[in-house]
């Protein structure tokens, strides 16, 4: 059995412990022995307008995140992705956009084709102060300067695709705890 925490339910958990020193509470809380997973609210870019080649890697890459974090892009990795729409559905992609970029823990850019606007996500990242990590197909382009000189920015070159996946979990750290 597995239960979800959110940030609200450790909140709860934590005001509970903190206020109340209730033994069954803690008892049932040990007893338990459930796992509990702590979800990161990952903001995976990559590119959509720039280019779909890596479409697929992104969808790779998403189910990865996804077994054990909420993606909150994970329309990154449908290959059917509609790019012809329509001027005010621009506002409404940009506004939904900054809204799931002020509410992720981190991004996570795949940036191995070009982008501008991965490039205003993780300027945009950097300006909310979120942990921002680059990947890169190191045998396919080199990173921009802009992104490459700046050292806010954590920058993982790799070379094959199991790179990534070891990569993304040494991001991600620990997940699972036992109570």
């Amino acid at each position: 059995h597995i239960n979800i925490i959110n940030e609200d339910d450790i909140k709860h958990l934590l005001i509970n412990v903190l206020s109340n020193n209730n033994k069954s509470f803690y008892k049932t809380l040990f007893r338990t022995k459930k796992l509990k997973i702590i979800m990161k609210k990952v903001y995976f870019s990559g590119s959509i307008r720039g280019g779909r080649v890596d479409a697929s890697l992104y969808k790779r890459i998403i189910d990865h995140i996804s077994s054990t974090d909420k993606v909150l892009t994970e329309h990154i990795g449908d290959k059917n992705i509609n790019l012809n729409q329509q001027e005010n559905y621009d506002m409404y992609i940009y506004k939904r956009d900054i809204s799931w970029l002020s509410k992720s823990d981190l991004v996570i850019a795949e940036c191995t084709s070009p982008s501008l606007g991965v490039g205003y996500e993780l300027a945009y990242a950097e300006k909310l102060g979120k942990p921002c990590h680059i990947l890169y197909n190191a045998t396919r382009t080199q990173l921009s300067a802009m992104l490459a000189g700046n050292d806010y920015f954590n920058i993982y070159p790799y070379y094959k695709e199991e790179d990534i996946y070891k990569i993304i979990d040494n991001i991600l750290g620990k997940k699972v705890l036992r109570t």
